[in-house]
């Protein structure tokens, strides 16, 4: 099958469109032939290999796993024995850990949802990641409830675009944060109001935020604790992925979150990056509903990988960028 593959971390040039063998499936794994599979700043962290700290996960000096990609969407090829949830034929969608920049990649089935109906495929692989985070960061970091203020910083990227359609979906009054540019397409997604960066700091209207999910990954805790009401909840999501070093931009949610929550009323909290098939079919239901439509910014075909993810760290995308195969 042909792949995007790396031999070395490094910058987009490292990616390669080469052939290679077919993935095989064990016992409680799904074979999926990939239509589409989306780009986010993970795959960024883990072609570059910075921060360092990720390389104690994905090999010191090489990566271990020399296919990129995590999303995907597709049709389900090959079953192992003890699947019971998926057939051949099937389409879906989910993640996967061996790469699905591919024509084929394995899985287990409990990365794997039925594809949304409604949904083709290109778009339901910009959901996985991205909407199982905003989910997270909704539901379970920021236990939004109706009649809340929410804020979303970075609103008009991948996770910050799904996270403003499903804030307002558990009932809460939303404020997008995003370059003037972005504006229309955030208020698009239904948030009720719109903050520019470049002209107003989120801290604007005062500790008026029941939740604020920062998406962007640079503002200091202090500037964002002052937008928060005294009892409100800073959830953390990912960190400023352009950064070397050991920690990167991960520093704050790996250590001044939790440590500052000790100390103050205020919840500081990172955002897990569990994925489940539970996640996906909730989000699958919010789509059916027409409650989410997962954005998708630009398509590039298998071939062009290096570019999409170019795009993801130059281009300042509305939504998500998907590659398709």
């Amino acid at each position: 099958m042909r792949a995007i593959v790396q031999d070395s971390y490094g910058p987009a040039d490292v990616l390669r469109l080469r052939e290679v063998d077919r993935p095989t499936v064990g016992d409680d794994e799904v074979l999926v032939q990939v239509r589409a599979a989306a780009v986010d700043p993970g795959v960024w962290v883990f072609m570059v290999g910075q921060p360092y700290l990720v390389r104690l996960a994905s090999g010191l000096r090489r990566p271990r796993v020399p296919v990129r990609g995590r999303d995907l969407a597709g049709v389900v090829a090959e079953v192992g024995a003890r699947v019971t949830r998926f057939r051949p034929g099937d389409e879906v969608f989910g993640t996967c850990l061996r790469g699905s920049y591919a024509e084929f990649a394995s899985t287990s089935q409990r990365r794997l949802a039925h594809k949304p109906a409604n949904l083709s495929f290109a778009q339901s692989a910009a959901v996985p990641v991205s909407g199982m985070t905003a989910l997270r960061a909704v539901r379970d970091s920021g236990r939004v409830r109706p009649g809340q203020r929410v804020m979303v910083i970075g609103a008009a990227g991948g996770v910050g675009s799904q996270a403003v359609q499903i804030a307002k979906a558990y009932g809460a009054t939303v404020t997008g944060v995003c370059a003037p540019v972005k504006t229309d397409f955030v208020r698009s997604l239904g948030a009720d109001d719109v903050l520019d960066y470049t002209r107003e700091e989120v801290d604007r209207d005062g500790p008026v935020y029941d939740v604020v999910i920062d998406t962007g990954g640079d503002r200091p805790l202090s500037l964002m604790r002052r937008a928060l009401t005294p009892r409100g909840t800073l959830a953390l999501v990912g960190g400023t992925y352009t950064r070397g070093g050991l920690l990167g931009g991960y520093g704050r949610q790996l250590f001044g979150a939790p440590l500052l929550s000790l100390f103050i009323g205020q919840r500081l909290r990172n955002v897990s990056a569990v994925e489940r098939t539970e996640d996906l079919d909730e989000l699958r239901d919010l789509i059916a509903s027409g409650a989410l439509t997962p954005p998708v910014d630009r398509c590039y075909p298998l071939a062009e990988t290096a570019d999409a993810l170019r795009h993801l760290r130059t281009g300042h995308p509305a939504g998500k960028i998907v590659v398709t195969i």
